[in-house]
């Protein structure tokens, strides 16, 4: 019984939960940060050539 007591006690006083968690918050915020950037370089790059098709003249496409 006294093993599981400093057990309990060894887990409560560690810090490596407390910062796994930290971690992986910071991951997922860094996986949304990419992820909208990832999104908004598309929608711009998608825009910009839409832009350019429309630029050329009809008769244009071989």
């Amino acid at each position: 019984m006294k093993s599981l007591v400093k057990k309990v006690q060894h887990f409560l006083v560690s810090e490596d939960g407390p910062t796994a968690v930290e971690y992986a918050v910071m991951l997922a915020l860094i996986v949304i940060v990419c992820l909208a950037a990832i999104t908004e370089i598309g929608t711009r790059a998608n825009r910009t050539f839409e832009t350019v098709r429309d630029s050329l003249p009809q008769g244009a496409a071989p």
